[in-house]
């Protein structure tokens, strides 16, 4: 796939499941995307759960939705952090609003739950909340990938290579 020109915003927060940022951001590059990291601040070193580092190129208040295509959240323990930012909740409103994809593993559900968008929705995530995807209206599978229009969801790190496939299935058709 060409990327042609195509950016994606990848959210970044302390203690995200390392192979669920790096993974995701890697495939993208190699399909040829630019893929920019936002946190709370420009600049910043975050650090997974593993402890492997990343840098945010961009603060989420900086961020404007418009200039990219796609939205990646990751896992680990990040989501309950990233979820308590009202710029972050705002990003991901006015992707869903403008139907643009939106990539969430693992506990990344959180984040999409407290944004208010996946009332009707077919997800999956990490079994361990499965129940707060159900009581936000949602409907969970218990697959590797699951796409319901432009959100593309996933479980856990084994499921990355079926996630990033359906990822990229759905950015593609957005051309």
């Amino acid at each position: 796939m060409s990327g042609n020109q195509k950016k994606a915003l990848q959210l970044i927060e302390h203690d995200f499941e390392d192979l669920e940022l790096w993974y995701p951001v890697l495939r993208l590059r190699e399909a040829g995307l630019t893929v920019h990291l936002a946190g709370e601040k420009a600049q910043e070193t975050y650090i997974g759960k593993y402890g492997v580092p990343a840098i945010a190129e961009c603060s989420f208040s900086e961020v404007n939705s418009a200039d990219y295509d796609a939205l990646l959240v990751p896992g680990g323990w990040a989501p309950d952090k990233l979820r308590r930012y009202p710029a972050v909740l705002e990003l991901v409103k006015q992707f869903d609003a403008a139907q643009k994809p939106i990539g969430q593993i693992c506990h990344a559900g959180w984040v999409l739950i407290s944004a208010k968008i996946l009332k009707g929705k077919k997800v999956t995530s990490t079994p361990g909340i499965r129940d707060d995807m159900e009581n936000a209206g949602a409907t969970w599978l218990d697959e590797p990938a699951v796409v319901d229009g432009h959100i593309i969801s996933s479980r856990r790190p084994p499921d990355l290579p079926q996630y990033m496939q359906a990822f990229l299935e759905v950015l593609q058709k957005k051309a």
